[in-house]
């Protein structure tokens, strides 16, 4: 691969450049699908609150069932093939939906088994795409590079979401979701031009698969920064998500809003999330980049709490505002959380230290699912949509009472070698 650790712009690095535009591809594609999958049960279904929160959880479940081995694998295969093949799993799996509805086939068991599919291909994929951030674009360009990738997937939330409620009112739901495949088989054919100088796999391992996932999770929860950072993205995590579940209900069925409004609103959270990532360097910048995670927690998170307020009129604005605020403090501490576990790990250890997080975070996003259907079904939307916005509004508490808090700068890049020293002490094998 590519590595240019003498500049701080990733733009100068080719295969970075062709890796964010196949990832602008894959991500639309995912935020059209995000908006009509669900919708997909709800108007061409009828799913109950139930259904479309297992629905949600499945999606994600995939991180609890594989996410950490997903990890250990990834360290072991080329990247580049791992993105490649996971864009083409999801392209054929998400075209198979709109063709059981044209062969009025479709059932809620096919859209489960497509979702959770899907989630499968989507662990591969996130994990190795974080895994290579850092090997094109070396360490001075790190924080520019994550903060281009954030702007990017609020970019694509604002345009995705918003495209997918207009694809939806305009094509019906099971139209929209084939826009999704073509999107993820438009990225597919794009990663083809990524790691001309890739380099090879690397050679077998002797150490056994359980040490190696130990290893990772080691790595991380043994770290108390790395901790910290992990246990406040899982928070956000399950507070967005149980949100998110029962949205779609409220919009269509409560307030007899259209699902191009539903789009609308998740792109205002787009927006929010766009601002947030693009102030993340100049505030670390001059606050220091642990203070700059704290203190926007500590303004912004509370905001989630005007989003139960949704109603017509004026309170339709004041949600939405409490969102666009909420993704704000999101996309500041993707940025700024990203770059530092990255430059926390060395190489060889990225894949399970990504693994580990992602197997925190989405997992986060599976139980939230489960826990929106299971409170929608026994309380009802509007307790649902408080309980999420009370974890979403608290969520920043980790970090702010943890060492990151008073982080100024970046830590040096750990070496590969600092793995090995910690499995002679452990008495583990180092990776091969």
């Amino acid at each position: 691969m590519q590595t240019d650790t003498r500049s701080d712009s990733p733009w100068r690095v080719r295969d970075f450049r062709t890796l964010f535009t196949a990832t602008a591809l894959s991500q639309l594609g995912t935020n059209v699908g995000y908006v009509a999958v669900p919708l997909v049960a709800v108007a061409a279904l009828d799913a109950s609150p139930g259904q479309v929160g297992a629905l949600a959880a499945l999606s994600t479940l995939a991180f609890l069932l594989i996410g950490l081995p997903a990890g250990a694998w990834v360290d072991r295969m080329r990247h580049r093939r791992v993105l490649i093949a996971a864009d083409l799993v999801r392209a054929a799996l998400n075209v198979s939906i709109p063709l059981a509805w044209w062969l009025d086939a479709l059932t809620l068991g096919h859209l489960y088994a497509v979702v959770l599919l899907t989630g499968c291909a989507t662990v591969f994929f996130d994990v190795g795409s974080q895994s290579t951030l850092p090997q094109l674009v070396g360490s001075q360009a790190l924080v520019s590079a994550n903060a281009a990738v954030v702007s990017l997937q609020a970019v694509s939330n604002i345009a995705g979401r918003g495209a997918g409620g207009g694809l939806v009112q305009l094509l019906t739901a099971p139209v929209a979701v084939l826009f999704t495949a073509l999107a993820h088989l438009a990225s597919a054919l794009r990663l083809t031009a990524v790691g001309g100088r890739q380099a090879p796999p690397p050679a077998p391992r002797r150490t056994r698969l359980r040490a190696q996932i130990a290893e990772g999770l080691r790595h991380v929860l043994g770290n108390a920064e790395l901790r910290a950072l992990a246990l406040t993205a899982t928070l956000t995590n399950l507070g967005v998500q149980i949100v998110n579940t029962v949205l779609p209900i409220l919009f269509v069925r409560e307030l007899g809003l259209s699902a191009g409004a539903l789009g609308l609103f998740w792109a205002a959270g787009g927006l929010g999330l766009l601002l947030g990532a693009r102030c993340a360097r100049p505030l670390a910048a001059r606050l220091g980049h642990g203070r700059t995670h704290a203190l926007t927690g500590v303004l912004l998170a509370p905001a989630a709490l005007l989003v139960p307020l949704i109603g017509p009129g004026p309170w339709l604005w004041a949600a939405g505002l409490g969102w666009v605020l909420s993704m704000a403090k999101i996309g500041t501490a993707n940025v700024l959380g990203v770059s530092l576990r990255q430059r926390m790990t060395p190489d060889v250890l990225l894949g399970r230290m990504n693994a580990t997080f992602r197997f925190m975070l989405t997992g986060a996003l599976a139980v939230g699912a489960a826990l929106a259907g299971l409170l929608g079904e026994l309380m009802g939307v509007g307790v649902t949509l408080w309980a999420g916005s009370v974890v979403l509004a608290a969520s920043f508490l980790p970090v702010l009472l943890s060492p990151v808090r008073t982080r100024r700068d970046l830590p040096a890049r750990q070496p590969d070698s600092a793995v090995a020293g910690e499995a002679a002490r452990t008495g583990e094998e180092a990776p091969a």
